[in-house]
């Protein structure tokens, strides 16, 4: 089964504060979406990567990823749902035998390449869309209004949720033709059409970077010496 990974890159990053795109951002001297994209690849198991980026730095991004004739840049949209879709209209074109789509942040750069192997996997053994997860572990209130506790959550059951998401071609298509908002979790949309939603361990590498502090703990963790060519913190 063919796999290609869609990538939307065309936020802005306001809460990193460095006046870029956040998906070009460099870590260690390589952008976050140069490591997001090897680090795909890298698995074995995706063939191509379709990144959605900034309509104006469609070039720029292009250039950012010479290095992989793999990964294929087109516009993307003002939301995030939209650079999805933009993305997803490409494929089409680009790897007309998929089966297998992965939606993956730019900003996970270093998702280890075990966490995209076990979504796949689990697409291709049938789920129709699959999801990285792990344990929640702050305690959980619900507030009303006016900032007062309501309750605590049971947070035996609650899961923090990562990318890349995994999805029968066919699933996310239905899916976004279903959509009429916007979104920020694709497998939300499968949910909202009846689909089951498989979920596979996460990592705590594959933090999702968008403040100024996560930047920092990325920068010293491969400070530490951790590998910087596989996508991978550690």
């Amino acid at each position: 089964m063919s796999v290609v990974a869609l990538v939307p890159a065309a936020g802005r990053g306001v809460r990193l504060g460095l006046g870029m795109p956040k998906a070009l951002v460099p870590v260690s001297g390589e952008s976050l979406l140069l490591r997001a994209v090897r680090g795909l690849l890298a698995a074995g198991c995706v063939q191509h990567v379709v990144v959605a980026a900034p309509p104006e730095q469609v070039e720029l991004v292009a250039a950012e990823l010479a290095e992989l004739p793999a990964a294929h840049v087109v516009p993307g949209g003002s939301e995030r749902t939209d650079s999805v879709r933009l993305a997803l209209d490409v494929v089409a074109q680009v790897a007309p035998e998929a089966r297998v789509v992965l939606v993956h942040d730019a900003a996970r750069a270093f998702t280890p390449a075990s966490v995209v192997q076990d979504v796949v996997r689990a697409v291709e053994q049938g789920a129709p869309a699959v999801i990285p997860v792990l344990p929640v572990s702050d305690t959980i209130k619900r507030v009303d209004q006016a900032g007062d506790v309501v309750s605590t959550v049971d947070r035996a059951e609650l899961r923090a949720v990562q990318t890349p998401q995994g999805f029968a071609i066919d699933v996310l298509r239905e899916a976004y033709a279903a959509a009429g908002d916007i979104a920020t979790d694709d497998a939300g949309l499968v949910e909202r059409i009846g689909g089951k939603v498989h979920t596979v361990a996460g990592h705590p590498h594959a933090l999702k970077i968008t403040t100024a502090f996560d930047l920092a703990i990325a920068e010293s963790v491969l400070a530490a010496g951790a590998p910087q060519n596989s996508g991978e913190l550690a």
